[in-house]
């Protein structure tokens, strides 16, 4: 698939869920969140450098801004900022990175159905996938390896909010996030999936509004 038919593809799926009918009970919800990422893998070709699901159990923290109406269907930017993702992948090398981390910027289409309404107690489960950038950075101290890569990548998982009154509930949520490469140097980019991966569990506190 093209670049230009992927992001079409994206655009029109953004386009048809905005424009679905806002009733009454429409929602925005925004999630500050924190967990952890755990199951990562990446190789760096150019430097020959791999990681394979040795990958430390790293912190993550971020926010989504969502928009839910009363039937099942949503969209929402999801942001997330993982410090020092790379250092020490296993329990006896060191590898001595004086900074590295990932960070997510990623625009996902929601199916969830909201469960006793959407005022006052209510549960809504949901799935979420979509497509943004992933950007991965790491400083070697001495400056010997130094990599710095903005890829595009998709995500795709689950979780629940339940609500306790109008405007506060909580978030549980579990994604899985891999990049896309292009295999052919011509100009018509045609994508497949990338060797960078990992899973993100997060938990937040939900505002509806």
């Amino acid at each position: 698939m093209s670049v230009r038919k992927l992001f079409g593809t994206a655009a029109l799926v953004f386009v048809v869920a905005g424009a679905a009918p806002a009733k009454a009970s429409a929602d925005w919800l925004f999630t500050p969140f924190v967990g952890i990422n755990f199951g990562g893998s990446a190789r760096f070709n150019e430097t020959g450098v791999r990681f394979d699901d040795e990958f430390k159990k790293k912190i993550d923290y971020g926010a989504s801004l969502a928009w839910m109406g009363a039937g099942w269907l949503g969209f929402e930017f999801d942001f997330g900022y993982s410090p020092n993702f790379f250092e020490e992948t296993t329990d006896d090398i060191n590898f001595g990175y004086s900074d590295s981390n990932v960070t997510t910027l990623m625009g996902n289409v929601i199916l969830g159905v909201p469960i006793g309404g959407t005022h006052g107690f209510g549960f809504r489960p949901y799935a979420s996938g979509g497509i943004g950038l992933i950007r991965s950075s790491i400083d070697d101290v001495d400056d010997f390896f130094d990599v710095s890569s903005n890829d595009l990548g998709v995500n795709v998982g689950g979780g629940a909010h339940l609500f306790f009154t109008d405007k506060i509930g909580i978030r549980g949520d579990i994604r899985y996030f891999r990049s896309l490469q292009d295999d052919s140097p011509d100009d018509d980019l045609d994508f497949s999936l990338g060797s960078f991966n990992f899973w993100r569990s997060t938990f937040g506190v939900s505002f509806r509004f």
